[in-house]
């Protein structure tokens, strides 16, 4: 592979025009797509094999024309202080909202509180709901505008009115802090390269990959029902992942530099071997994304996929356009350690003013390194237990999914679900709605009779509505209305005993009855990611395992990588608990409402966390092999490899976790858990497991690290990541024997 790539890069160098021509043209059609695709529609949440998913589909063919997806929402009112919903101007002026609400065109339905029992007890409160015919995405904005001016004339006639549902779902913004993201990696490059043309390149190739990607996952949003939180995700990772990328390549070309090799032999030699490992890092990412598949939860499945083209496209971009701004860019880019003026550092070979020339100082990286080989065991035991501590929290883990309740105090949506369960009680946010398919019953009406007097049976319920059947008289529903809020443990009870209820009645009268509606679907959903995380888990880390063995040529390295990311991923789990659950910091996060951890949350920081996680391990230890096949002692090519990687990494840690970090401003809950997430994983993965962790068990290890049975040596593909192949004779030299057959024993 080195050698193929290292041919691909010089073509790449001389052929530069074409390659950025193909690249440009490539991000116009991208463009051009975007800008004349049709707006994309609802993103279908189907959750295949569940029952709250049987339960809805069953609906939409006994109810034709219900419109079971359309969007709802529900106009809350209430009464000034020592009023009452039920006084004539006040009902007058709840009676001429509904009328306002009626004469939508895309309004199939408005309940009046005064005919629908939708008054609370204490005659305070009462809400009106208000069914369309088309989804929450698909509603024009004059609709939505109709919706806000009628609730705000109510307003004007004295009561306190508040909007919830998802009629009024707004596209999720990211706000300011994603610019200071990139901000801060478009600092951080120029601190590390202290030249603005050599900082810049990252910066445009990844730039472009996301823009590529985004646009096409524009392009084709509406035909393959693709959300927004979709584009969001492949740009949150392809900016991070395009920036490393060529980040790695960038500095491998200034290493090759400084060699004393011209710019186009330093371009294919920095592709050959930097870009062996981006491919297979590359790899790893595409393989966890796309591994979510798995879990066949289609819009999870859409966003694995997206983002990881996404992520195909950055190493695309790496391996080709990297090279040819390289050749474009000619001597402004220089050699490692000659950073020129930017940062008032002195040339390479250039003694500081009134300091006598002597050997050059060991970095930082160096001197790290030499300490963790010295104390292994102690770097070692320290990195575990900081990360077992702040693992801890993760074991009070409460998953659910984001509803009305979760949402900032600020918006009218919480605030109508606050006033709701004043009015009604906590359940009535969540109701279940179950549906009972009578068709293979000789007695349907007895039936539902049956069912609906044993949920009445069951703790906590607090209503049960008479089953409503359709016109056949074959499947009815009924509304349930628990004493719980539609995230508690105790609704989940519920949920099961109705189903356990069912299923008595089932075996007497041969009715199947069915638990849908969102609070049912939540719970589905949840248990449905946590039956497959476990699966999930042994494909994706099984595979990269595989694939890990193919690059190190080693079972120990490729085992330790996988246990350090598990390490880093619970503690990050630990982190999202303690500040999105418990709320610690919450105020400097932004978080304004803590509550239940996104279900689809832990699989997805496996999924991506893994991948991520896998850059550094491919980047930094590839050059701890190379330096081990081409002689170094074991604990010495530790010290090399952190010589010349660990700069990079921790540059391109801290650019992906600005990137990351630059997300936690979105408005959306989802986007800005997975933002923190992210960051806070890469942290402790990058400056934790990689940095200290990875050296001090290689340091205890020794060659043992590198011990490969010959029989798998022999069957396993030669990748030749380290790039051996394009050593020349005289730079191959003859290192230690016993080491080199090490490597092959």
């Amino acid at each position: 592979m080195a050698t193929f790539l290292y041919k691909l890069g010089r073509l790449a160098f001389r052929r530069r025009h074409f390659v950025a021509l193909i690249w440009v043209a490539l991000l116009t059609l991208a463009g051009v797509g975007a800008a004349s695709a049709p707006p994309a529609g609802n993103s279908s949440f189907s959750i295949p094999g569940t029952e709250a998913q049987k339960a809805f589909d069953l609906l939409e063919q006994r109810f034709p024309g219900a419109s079971a997806d359309g969007a709802t929402a529900r106009v809350v009112f209430k009464a000034p202080s020592g009023e009452k919903m039920t006084d004539a101007d006040n009902k007058a002026t709840v009676q001429k909202t509904v009328d306002e609400l009626a004469d939508g065109s895309e309004v199939a339905s408005v309940a009046d509180p005064y005919t629908g029992n939708a008054v609370s007890k204490d005659g305070t409160i009462a809400y009106a709901s208000v069914k369309y015919d088309v989804s929450g995405m698909e509603l024009e904005e004059s609709t939505k505008d109709a919706l806000e001016d009628a609730a705000q004339q109510a307003r004007d006639a004295g009561l306190t009115v508040e909007v919830g549902g998802d009629a009024l779902q707004a596209v999720p913004e990211t706000g300011a802090t994603e610019v200071i993201g990139i901000a801060v990696a478009a600092v951080v490059l120029v601190i590390t390269f202290g030249s603005l043309v050599a900082a810049g390149l990252p910066l445009l190739t990844a730039l472009i990959g996301v823009g590529i990607g985004v646009s096409s996952i524009t392009a084709l949003a509406s035909a393959l029902e693709l959300g927004s939180t979709t584009s969001i995700l492949a740009m949150m990772i392809g900016l991070a992942v395009g920036i490393d990328y060529a980040l790695f390549i960038v500095s491998r070309y200034r290493a090759e530099l400084a060699e004393g090799r011209e710019r186009e032999e330093a371009a294919g030699r920095a592709v050959g071997t930097a870009g062996s490992a981006v491919v297979f890092a590359g790899l790893t990412v595409v393989i966890a994304l796309v591994g979510l598949a798995v879990v066949n939860i289609p819009m999870l499945t859409k966003m694995g996929v997206a983002a990881a083209g996404t992520v195909a496209v950055a190493v695309l971009i790496a391996l080709t356009m990297i090279p040819a701004l390289l050749g474009y860019a000619g001597r402004r880019v220089k050699p490692a350690g000659a950073k020129g003026r930017l940062l008032g550092r002195s040339r390479k070979g250039e003694p500081k003013p009134d300091r006598p020339a002597g050997p050059p100082k060991a970095n930082l990286g160096t001197r790290w390194a030499s300490f963790v080989v010295r104390r292994p065991l102690a770097v070692l035991l320290l990195g575990v237990i900081g990360l077992g501590a702040a693992a801890v929290p993760a074991a009070s883990l409460e998953l659910g999914l984001p509803d009305d309740g979760s949402q900032p105090t600020s918006t009218t949506q919480r605030r109508a679900y606050d006033l709701l369960s004043e009015g009604f009680g906590p359940g009535f946010n969540g109701p279940l709605m179950v549906v009972v398919d009578a068709k293979g019953s000789d007695a349907p009406k007895d039936a539902f009779d049956d069912v609906a007097g044993e949920i009445k049976g069951l703790d906590g319920v607090v209503a049960v509505t008479p089953p409503a059947p359709n016109k056949g008289g074959d499947t009815a529903t009924i509304t349930v209305i628990p004493d719980s809020k539609p995230s508690s443990v105790q609704t989940e009870d519920l949920v099961h005993a109705i189903r356990d209820a069912g299923g008595d009645v089932e075996a007497k009268t041969g009715a199947e009855t069915l638990v849908t509606g969102s609070t049912a679907m939540n719970i589905d959903v949840s248990e449905k990611l946590n039956d497959a995380l476990v699966p999930y888990l042994v494909l994706v880390v099984g595979l990269a395992f595989l694939l890990l063995i193919v690059v190190f040529r080693s079972i120990l390295v490729p085992l330790k990588a996988a246990l350090g990311f598990l390490l880093s991923v619970m503690a990050a789990l630990g982190a999202v608990v303690a500040v999105f659950q418990w709320g610690w910091l919450s105020g400097l996060m932004g978080v304004e409402e803590t509550g239940p951890v996104m279900s689809m949350m832990p699989i997805f920081m496996v999924g991506v966390v893994f991948g991520l996680a896998m850059d550094y391990e491919v980047f930094l230890v590839t050059r701890m092999r190379e330096a081990f096949v081409h002689g170094e002692k074991p604990h010495q090519a530790v010290v090399t490899g952190f010589k010349h990687g660990a700069r990079v990494v921790t540059a391109a840690a801290v650019i992906m976790m600005a990137v990351f970090a630059g997300f936690i401003g979105s408005s959306e809950s989802m986007v800005k858990m997975i933002g923190f997430g992210l960051a806070i994983a890469v942290f402790f993965d990058a400056f934790v497991v990689r940095m200290a962790i990875v050296p001090a068990v290689l340091a205890l290890l020794g060659k043992k690290a590198w011990w490969l049975p010959k029989w798998l040596d022999r069957a396993l593909p030669n990748v030749d990541v380290e790039g051996e192949g394009l050593r020349t004779a005289g730079e191959r030299g003859s290192g230690p024997d016993e080491d080199r057959e090490l490597v092959r024993a």
